[in-house]
C-alpha cells in the first residue's frame, strides 16, 4: 500500500540543540512540520540511534508495527507514546529515563512524492545524568513543633548536585494545610526570591527570610508566628541547566520538614451577669481580663449595647472604646475607664429606661511585629450583663363612662375616657389613649378585641381596620375634650356596633435625650352597648276596589303597607305580572312594570309598549298607601299583578339603608271572552316560475266562531322567506303591512322588486317582480289580528303563522342562448367576407407582375420553336 502526499516545501522541525535529562524523569520532544498543505492529519516516524550507531525504528503514528521489538514491548507497558497535540504536531513522551536512551531521535514524515520540497525529517540529540542531586530535612522524621502566636520558628532543608554538568538549583518552602498549599518563599535558579501569595508584606518587612547556611543548608525563618503559619511545610528543590540561552528544569525532589502547631492565646473576658440600678443614678460595669499571655501584648476593650442577649444580632451599637495605645472614644454621657492591667469600667451616668438592656466587653490581644507593625493575635466577647433601670412609675385611673347609650339602630353613641388621681407632672409625663371593641360572645367563646383607634404621643390619630373608613365618613369620631378626657363619638350606632367597649391610657416619660418611652398601660372597665333587636316586621296587602269585568277598562290596584320595629321607614313599590296559571303561549316568567322609590320617583321598568306609554299609572296615596292603574286593558295584559314593597330606613341623614322586603298578595286579570279564532294559510298559483317572471303569493286569513264586522277587524302582515330547501336558517323580513295600511319593505342585495297590498278583508298578495335565482326558498306569512271591543278600544290578539310555501326559480334555456348564437353567427359572417376581401386583393394587386413576366418567357419559347 503506498503513502501519497500532497505535501510542497514542508520543513519537520524538532528542538534544537541538546536536551538534558537525568534518570528517572520524563522525556518530552516536541515535532512539527512546517509550510505543510495536505491531509487533515500528518503521520510521522520517530527513530533512534545511540552514539556511533544507526538508526533503529523507534515508533510511528500510521504503521503498528513500524517499532523494533525491544521498543514494541516499551509501547505496550506505556513507556514510550507517542500524543498528537495537532494535525501537524506530535510528542515523543519516555517515561522514566534510562541511560540506555542517549543518543539522536530523529522525526520523518514518510512521503512517495516525486519531487522533494523541503525537509522531511530532523534530529535532536538527547544526553542522560545520573541523578546527583540529594535533597533532605535537617532531622528526621520531621519534627512536629508547638508554638505560640507571635513566636519565632526556623526551618531547614539541605540540597545539593553533584552533576557533572553546570546546573543550577532552585527551593521553594511550601505550606500545607489539608488539600490547601500555599508558597511560602522561593529562591529561583538565577538567584531570585519570590514571595508567595499573601506573604508579600511580612518578606518585605522581614517577617519571613531564606538564607543558606554553609554550602548545602537552606534556611526559612519566621519571626513573629501567626495563626495562619500552621500546617505542614515541604522543601521543593529544582535543578536547571542552560540550553542554547535558555533556562530548563531537568528534575525536581520535595521533602517534608516539619509541622507547625500553632497553639491559641487564652484570653476571657468576664462582666457582672445581673445588674439593678436606678433610675437617674450610674451604672457602673466592670470588664476583667484573663490571657496567658504575659509577653509584651496589648488589649483593646470595646463596650457594646443591645436589646437582645445576642450581640451579633443587628441593632447593637457601640458605647465606648479604648484603644491599644490607651485612647479613649466615648459619648458624653459615657466614660471607659482602665483601672489595674486587667480591670476595665464602663460608667453610664444618670441612667434612664433606654438604658436598660444586654452589656458587652469585646477584648482584642494585639502582639507587636517586625518594623513596628501590630497583628491580632486573639479574640474574646464576654456573656452578656443584663441590666435593668428601675423608676417610679406614674400612678393613676382609667374610668370609661357612656354619656349617650343608643336605644334604638342610628342613635348617637358617647363614651368618655377620663384619667384620674394622677401623681406624676405634666412635663414628664404624657397620656395616650387606645380604643377597642369587643364583640359580646358566649362565655365558652375565644372573644378577641379590635383595635379602633390609637391617639399617639403627638396627638396623631391612627385608625384600625375596623373604624378607617367609617372615619373617613365622619361617623366615628375619637377626641381629646380636656386634658384628662378623650372622647369617642359614634354619630349613628349600627346592630354591627354593639359589643364592649374599653380604654387604655398608656403613659409615656420623658428621657434624658428628650425622646418619650412608654413606661406603664392602664386598662378601663368594659362598657356594653346593647339595646333589645327586634325583627323588622313588614307587610303588603293588595285590593282590587272595583270588580274588573271586561277588555277595554281601566285595571285598578291599591296597596296597603304596615310596618313594625323599622325607624323612621319610607316605601319603595314595583308592580310586577305574572302570567295566569295554565297559559302555556309564553314562559312563565314575572314582569316588571313600573316603579316608585322611597323619593316618589316614578320609573318604567319592562313596559315597552309604545303605543301605550301612559297606558299604566303608580302614584302614593298615603304615606303607607299606593294605587296602580292600567288603561285601555287588553287581553294579552291578562296576569297576576303583585305590589313589591321595600322600606328604607335613613342612615348618615341623605343616605338610605334597606330594612325589609314584603310581597303582597296577587290580584288576577282574567278576560272570560269567547272571541273569534283566526287562523292563516299562504297560496300561490306560481310555485314555479323562470326567471324575470312576476311571483304571486297570497295571505289569506280565516275566522271562526262569532261573525265579526269587517270594520271591527284589523290585522298586522309580515312576510318572512327562507332562502334554502330546507328550514335551516333564519328567516328574513321580506316586508309588513301594519293594520294602519303602512307597508315597510326590508332591502334586498339583488335587483328583484318587492311589493305588498290588501286586496281583500282577510287576503293580503306579496309579489316579486323581476324574480332571479336567489329568490327561491320556503315563504310564509305572520298575522297579528286587532279586534275592537265593545267599549271602542282594539284588543290585540295572539300572532298566528301559516304554513311555509316553496317557490322555484327556473332558468329559460332559448332566451339565454338567443343573444349568444345570434352575435356569434354575425361575427362568423363578417370574418368570412373580411378573409375574402384579403385575398382577392392580394391575388389582384401582388401576383400580377410575375404572372406577365411568365408571359415574355412563354412566347420566347414558341418563336424558337417556330425557327
Amino acid at each position: 500500500m503506498g503513502r501519497l502526499c500532497l505535501c510542497q516545501g514542508r520543513v519537520v522541525r524538532v528542538p534544537t540543540g541538546t536536551l538534558v535529562r537525568v534518570v528517572g524523569t520524563e522525556l518530552v520532544i516536541p515535532c512539527n512540520v512546517s509550510d505543510y498543505d495536505g491531509p487533515s492529519e500528518q503521520n510521522f516516524d520517530w527513530s533512534f540511534s545511540s552514539l556511533g550507531s544507526d538508526f533503529e525504528e523507534l515508533a510511528s503514528t500510521w504503521e503498528a508495527g513500524f517499532p523494533t521489538q525491544l521498543y514494541q514491548e516499551r509501547l505496550q507497558r506505556g513507556e514510550i507514546l507517542l500524543r498528537r497535540t495537532a494535525n501537524d504536531a506530535v510528542e515523543l513522551h519516555i517515561k522514566n529515563v534510562q541511560p540506555s536512551d542517549q543518543g539522536h531521535y530523529k522525526c520523518s514524515t514518510p512521503s512517495t512524492d516525486a519531487t522533494v520540497q523541503g525537509n522531511y525529517e530532523d534530529t535532536v540529540q538527547v544526553k542522560v545524568l545520573a541523578d546527583a542531586l540529594h535533597v533532605g530535612p535537617n532531622a528526621r522524621p520531621p519534627p512536629s513543633l508547638s508554638l505560640r502566636e507571635g513566636e519565632p520558628f526556623e526551618l531547614r532543608c539541605t540540597a545539593a548536585s553533584a552533576s557533572p554538568l553546570h546546573t543550577h538549583l532552585a527551593l521553594l518552602w511550601e505550606l500545607h494545610r489539608g488539600p490547601a498549599r500555599r508558597n511560602v518563599l522561593a529562591l529561583t535558579h538565577e538567584g531570585r526570591f519570590h514571595p508567595g501569595l499573601g506573604y508579600e508584606q511580612r518578606y518585605h518587612s522581614g517577617g519571613v527570610r531564606l538564607d543558606t547556611v554553609g554550602s548545602d543548608a537552606y534556611r526559612l525563618s519566621v519571626s513573629r508566628a501567626l495563626s495562619a503559619d500552621q500546617g505542614s511545610y515541604r522543601c521543593v528543590v529544582s535543578e536547571w541547566i542552560a540550553e542554547q540561552g535558555n533556562w530548563q528544569e531537568i528534575q525536581e525532589k520535595a521533602v517534608e520538614v516539619a509541622t507547625v502547631v500553632i497553639q491559641p492565646t487564652v484570653l476571657r473576658a468576664a462582666v457582672p451577669k445581673n445588674v439593678s440600678v436606678a433610675e437617674g443614678k450610674e451604672l457602673d460595669l466592670t470588664c476583667n481580663i484573663t490571657t496567658d499571655r504575659v509577653d509584651d501584648v496589648r488589649p483593646e476593650v470595646t463596650w457594646s449595647f443591645s436589646r437582645t442577649p445576642d450581640s451579633t444580632l443587628p441593632g447593637s451599637r457601640v458605647l465606648a472604646r479604648l484603644d491599644r495605645d490607651s485612647l479613649v472614644h466615648s459619648s458624653p454621657h459615657v466614660a471607659l475607664s482602665h483601672v489595674d492591667a486587667r480591670s476595665y469600667h464602663l460608667l453610664v451616668r444618670s441612667v434612664s429606661k433606654e438604658n436598660s438592656g444586654y452589656y458587652f466587653c469585646h477584648v482584642s490581644l494585639w502582639a507587636p511585629g517586625h518594623n513596628r507593625s501590630w497583628h491580632k493575635v486573639a479574640e474574646a466577647v464576654s456573656s452578656p450583663a443584663a441590666v435593668g433601670v428601675t423608676w417610679l412609675e406614674p400612678d393613676y385611673q382609667v374610668y370609661l363612662n357612656a354619656s349617650k347609650v343608643p336605644g334604638f339602630a342610628d342613635d348617637p353613641t358617647e363614651l368618655a375616657c377620663r384619667v384620674v388621681d394622677t401623681k406624676s407632672g405634666e412635663a414628664n409625663v404624657r397620656f395616650t389613649v387606645s380604643w377597642y371593641y369587643r364583640m359580646n360572645r358566649r362565655s365558652d367563646d375565644v372573644v378577641t378585641s379590635e383595635l379602633l383607634a390609637v391617639m399617639d404621643r403627638d396627638w396623631t390619630l391612627k385608625y384600625g381596620e375596623r373604624s378607617k373608613q367609617r372615619a373617613q365618613d365622619g361617623d366615628f369620631i375619637f377626641s381629646k375634650e380636656h386634658i384628662d378626657t378623650f372622647n369617642f363619638r359614634i354619630q349613628r350606632t349600627t346592630e354591627e356596633d354593639r359589643g364592649n367597649y374599653y380604654c387604655v391610657v398608656s403613659a409615656w416619660t420623658k428621657q434624658r435625650n428628650n425622646s418619650w418611652v412608654k413606661s406603664k398601660d392602664v386598662f378601663s372597665k368594659p362598657v356594653n352597648i346593647f339595646w333589645a333587636l327586634e325583627d323588622s316586621v313588614l307587610v303588603v296587602k293588595a285590593r282590587q276596589p272595583k270588580p274588573f269585568f271586561a277588555a277595554g277598562n281601566t285595571f285598578e290596584m291599591t296597596c296597603k303597607v304596615s310596618s313594625k320595629n323599622i325607624k323612621s321607614p319610607r316605601y319603595s313599590v314595583l308592580i310586577t305580572a305574572e302570567k295566569p296559571v295554565g297559559d302555556l303561549s309564553s314562559p312563565n316568567e314575572t314582569k316588571y312594570i313600573i316603579s316608585l322609590d322611597q323619593d316618589s320617583v316614578v320609573k318604567l321598568e319592562n313596559w315597552t309598549d309604545a303605543s301605550r306609554v301612559d297606558g299604566v299609572v303608580l302614584e302614593k296615596v298615603q304615606e303607607d298607601e299606593f294605587r296602580y292603574r292600567m288603561y285601555q286593558t287588553q287581553v294579552s295584559d291578562a296576569g297576576l299583578y303583585r305590589c313589591v314593597v321595600t322600606a328604607w330606613s335613613p342612615v348618615r341623614g341623605s343616605l338610605w339603608r334597606e330594612a325589609a322586603t314584603s310581597l303582597s298578595n296577587p290580584i288576577e286579570i282574567d278576560f272570560q271572552t269567547s272571541g273569534p279564532v283566526f287562523n292563516a294559510s299562504v297560496h300561490s298559483d306560481t310555485p314555479s316560475v323562470i326567471r324575470g317572471d312576476l311571483m304571486k303569493l297570497f295571505c289569506i286569513v280565516t275566522v271562526e266562531g262569532a261573525a265579526l264586522d269587517p270594520d271591527d277587524m284589523a290585522f298586522d302582515v309580515s312576510w318572512f322567506a327562507v332562502h334554502s330547501f330546507g328550514l335551516d336558517k333564519d328567516p328574513v323580513l321580506l316586508s309588513s303591512l301594519d293594520r294602519k295600511g303602512i307597508v315597510t319593505t326590508s332591502r334586498r342585495e339583488w335587483k328583484s322588486d318587492i311589493s305588498l297590498e290588501r286586496v281583500s278583508v282577510l287576503e293580503f298578495l306579496l309579489q316579486v317582480h323581476g324574480s332571479e335565482d336567489q329568490d327561491f326558498g320556503n315563504y310564509y306569512c305572520s298575522v297579528t289580528p286587532w279586534v275592537k271591543s265593545p267599549t271602542g278600544s282594539w284588543q290585540k290578539e295572539a300572532e298566528i303563522h301559516s304554513k311555509p310555501v316553496f317557490i322555484t326559480v327556473k332558468m329559460d334555456v332559448l332566451n339565454a342562448f338567443k343573444y349568444p348564437l345570434l352575435i356569434g353567427i354575425g361575427l362568423s359572417t363578417v370574418i368570412g367576407l373580411l378573409s375574402c376581401l384579403i385575398g382577392y386583393c392580394s391575388s389582384h394587386w401582388c401576383c400580377k407582375k410575375e404572372v406577365q413576366e411568365t408571359r415574355r418567357e412563354r412566347r420566347r419559347l414558341m418563336s424558337m420553336e417556330m425557327d
